[in-house]
């Protein structure tokens, strides 16, 4: 009789098919990790060369010297223009050196996590890979910011437009979405002048954003924006469309040189009107300027001084005329690429509050189906989109 074979351990084949698959996995995991990290690192060093972070160096080294100077103060507007600028390109270097750390510690991690066969440590480092990724991306848009102006500040302006009380209230939401961007990201920011409607909303704002870079990043918000919703204005509780145009201009500086002949102005002063402070709709203050050749029309009231105001809506003036002088310039250059006058400026945005909560980009199409964080200033994402998608048009 045939002896009968020895038992073997219940399970072992297939623990040790399992333990040659896990091994084959980390291997295939490691090879993975290391190509991403030097994709990582790739897409870092392609950032520090369009920053120049040498040349940004040597800069704030300029600019310390002069924020150092006694007399800076002399002449507040420029001390903080110098401060401004000095503060942004010292965030600028430690915000590109901190990332490119975060990448040299990420392969440290991994390497831990390898080395520990410890779940806890790879899942940490594999999160704060995501988190580095989403980072280069977000610095990665910063340098797509090349145009002539979009370094500057903005100036935005929102004007209600179809929808009557309705457009009203949404050009309001959308003032908010902005301040409330700009408060997220630790902008200063001036309202110049808002014309409030009769009923609720506004008619119009103009407001700056004081940051480098903030009229780049806005750019790509102009146009016209739409909303769908059950109006809470009407009785019958029907469903509303309404539309708000948003306007940014790159703020003016000395040398852009705009002429503007006083015999083509039209000077207006009047009360300021809506919420103020103590002394603010008492006296004739508020100004609007008429420019009579274009049709131009501005205005400031933020101001108590009637020569305050005057000085801030010609700024104002002297940005439209700018941003006017631009598109005709922009109008001859597509003539010319045959572009057929196709302008990515018209409706550009809709936010659906009903029957469904979207937020659709019409442009890029980017959506999200969160409005009540979008009108709270969470438009990151759609910035991001926005300007990826005009560099693409641009090449």
């Amino acid at each position: 009789m045939t002896p009968a074979a020895p038992a073997r351990a219940p399970g072992r084949p297939g623990a040790a098919r399992a333990a040659r698959r896990s091994r084959y996995a980390g291997r295939v995991a490691v090879v993975d990790v290391s190509e991403e990290l030097k994709s990582l690192s790739s897409t870092m060093e392609s950032i520090e060369a369009v920053l120049d972070l040498d040349r940004t160096r040597a800069d704030i080294a300029v600019l310390e010297e002069q924020a150092a100077a006694p007399s800076l103060w002399d002449n507040p507007d420029e001390a903080q223009k110098i401060t401004s600028r000095l503060s942004h390109l010292q965030a600028e270097v430690r915000k590109a050196e901190g990332l490119r750390q975060r990448i040299d510690d990420l392969a440290v991690l991994f390497e831990m996590a390898e080395e520990e066969d410890d779940p806890d440590t790879r899942a940490e480092a594999e999160s704060e890979m995501e988190a580095v990724r989403k980072a280069l991306d977000e610095m990665e848009v910063r340098t797509l910011l090349s145009g002539e102006y979009d370094a500057r500040e903005a100036l935005v302006n929102i004007r209600a437009e179809a929808g009557g009380v309705d457009a009203a209230d949404f050009a309001e939401k959308l003032q908010r979405m902005y301040l409330r961007w700009a408060e997220q990201h630790g902008y200063k920011t001036e309202v110049y002048e808002t014309s409030y409607a009769e009923e609720a909303g506004i008619k119009s704002t103009t407001f700056a954003i004081q940051a480098p870079y903030s009229y780049g990043t806005l750019s790509v918000e102009q146009g016209t924006h739409r909303l769908v919703r059950i109006s809470p204005f009407d009785n019958q509780g029907r469903r509303q469309t309404s539309f708000a145009g948003v306007e940014v201009l790159p703020v003016v500086e000395q040398a852009d040189h705009v002429e503007i002949d006083e015999a083509d102005l039209r000077v207006d002063v009047y009360r300021s009107s809506g919420p103020g402070g103590q002394g603010v709709n008492t006296t004739d203050s508020a100004v609007r300027i008429t420019h009579i050749p274009t049709g131009i029309v501005v205005s400031c009231q933020n101001e108590r001084s009637q020569i305050q105001n005057r000085a801030t809506a010609m700024n104002v003036l002297q940005a439209k005329l700018l941003e006017r002088r631009r598109q005709e310039e922009q109008a001859k250059m597509d003539a010319l690429k045959g572009d057929g006058g196709n302008s990515w400026g018209n409706q550009m945005r809709s936010y659906v509050l009903h029957p469904y909560q979207m937020v659709k980009d019409l442009r890029t199409e980017h959506e999200v189906g969160n409005p009540e964080a979008v009108f709270n200033g969470e438009i990151d994402g759609f910035l991001e989109a926005g300007i990826r998608w005009r560099k693409q048009r641009e090449k």
